[in-house]
């Protein structure tokens, strides 16, 4: 009988390196590029997160086998080098090869820049990802999803996983896929949003990181079909506006982690990271006249934003406060969902805001209806049937603190806050009406 112990593998980055100045140091990666001189070689090495830059010198040893995306272990002297960009360079001693392709890359992507259409891009994802600047598009999102989960966690909410396959929705049954389930008939989640509403019940603040699927035949640059969300559900609030607050705040902590934890992603991407202080407000009415004063522009949908006018809104709004960010309350009831609650004084308008960052639509949230009886009545007035949500309005007849929240696309966020053009390239694998692969 073996007894395992418990070990990880180190990685070894830049960061490491630079502090093994003077000494020998191993690590592993892919061989990003080879720039052959005379006499000796600059071997690329792409880890992890970096590029790290070695010599081979090409007169003492010389490793025929070594290709680009070939898979290495190097072991070498780390010296100091000032013209390079980490500071140091690697004198490589000793290669391991420990993979190799079988075959050249269908993109060049050790280039600046892949220089390829966007279609191409995602049809060879897997590789043309590994382009330096390609891959640092998803750490930097990764930094943002993990600066949010800090900032929730230390205000108390709790990280939930809901299920994704359904019995129902309740953002509306038309845009959502259908799938048999065991000789029934269920559908893929349009939103975690019951179970959140359940969950407050349970912990009182909640959020969720996963996977939300619309099936709207949106063939757009700002939609997919399947996205990340991130889900937020609050209890025991005073007002909606505590919900903008509270993503006010986990903004600014976002953006303050983003700059202290991927200042190289943020470098190599030229990010300008927003200044979240407070976000101005308005309501939706409001933001129409605004719009069709100043552009002189007619309203044509009295119930929604269009596109261009999202964007000639952040531009009103950025010149007039500074703000990249607009809040846009009181939504119409007819546009918003069943739970929407609505103002006391005005049930044509709903206790509910957008948040539009740099002319796009990112977040969409409010305040519930928690009232058991508030909730069947709305359910009836809109021609649904109450006994089909019965595991929904446990929540309300049981009793349910005031509460709230929001739902905010990662990817369309991503793409704002990166200066993208399309939100497939804020996406990993993204999913369309035209793609199912890789």
């Amino acid at each position: 009988m073996n007894n395992i112990v418990g070990k990880t593998i180190e990685v070894i980055e830049e960061k490491e390196l630079r502090e093994k100045l003077g000494s020998i140091a191993e690590f592993t990666g892919a061989v990003y590029k080879i720039r052959k001189m005379s006499g000796f070689s600059f071997v690329i090495i792409r880890t992890a997160r970096n590029l790290i830059q070695c010599v081979l010198d090409t007169s003492k040893c010389s490793y025929e086998e070594l290709c680009e995306n070939a898979c290495v272990r190097i072991k070498g002297m780390v010296r100091k080098e000032e013209r390079a960009r980490a500071g140091f360079e690697i004198d490589i001693l000793e290669v391991e090869i420990l993979s190799q392709p079988a075959a050249e890359s269908p993109v060049v992507i050790n280039n600046k820049e892949v220089k390829a259409s966007l279609e191409t891009k995602l049809d060879y994802r897997p590789v043309t990802l590994r382009n330096h600047k390609e891959r640092a598009v998803f750490k930097i999102q990764e930094g943002f999803i993990n600066g949010a989960r800090e900032f929730l966690r230390n205000q108390k909410f709790t990280e939930i996983h809901t299920p994704k396959i359904v019995f129902a929705g309740v953002e509306g049954g038309a845009n959502m896929f259908s799938l048999e389930y065991f000789g029934k008939e269920a559908y893929l989640a349009q939103s975690p949003q019951a179970f959140k509403q359940m969950m407050v019940g349970v912990y009182d603040r909640v959020f969720e990181v996963g996977a939300v699927y619309r099936a709207e035949k949106h063939d757009t640059a700002r939609h997919l079909n399947e996205y990340m969300g991130l889900d937020l559900e609050m209890g025991y609030i005073n007002s909606f506006y505590d919900i903008m607050e509270t993503e006010t705040a986990m903004l600014q902590y976002s953006m303050a982690y983003l700059k202290d934890n991927y200042k190289e992603e943020l470098e190599l991407l030229s990010v300008s990271l927003p200044v979240v202080e407070e976000i101005p407000a308005i309501s939706f009415q409001e933001a129409k006249e605004w719009i069709q004063k100043e552009f002189n522009r007619e309203i044509a949908d009295f119930y929604d934003f269009e596109p261009e006018e999202e964007r000639l809104l952040c531009q009103l709004v950025k010149e007039k406060t500074g703000s990249e960010f607009i809040f846009v309350t009181h939504y119409p009831t007819a546009k918003r969902p069943f739970y929407a609650m609505e103002e006391e004084n005005n049930k044509e308008v709903t206790k509910s805001f957008d948040l539009l960052f740099r002319g796009i639509e990112v977040t969409t949230g409010g305040q519930r209806i928690h009232d058991y009886h508030a909730q069947v009545e709305k359910m009836v007035a809109r021609g649904m049937n109450p006994e089909a949500f019965e595991s929904y309005l446990m929540l309300h007849k049981y009793g349910i603190a005031p509460h709230g929240g929001l739902g905010m696309g990662v990817e369309r966020f991503t793409m704002s806050l990166l200066g993208k053009n399309n939100v497939r390239e804020a996406a990993l694998f993204p999913r369309d009406m035209n793609r199912l692969v890789p």
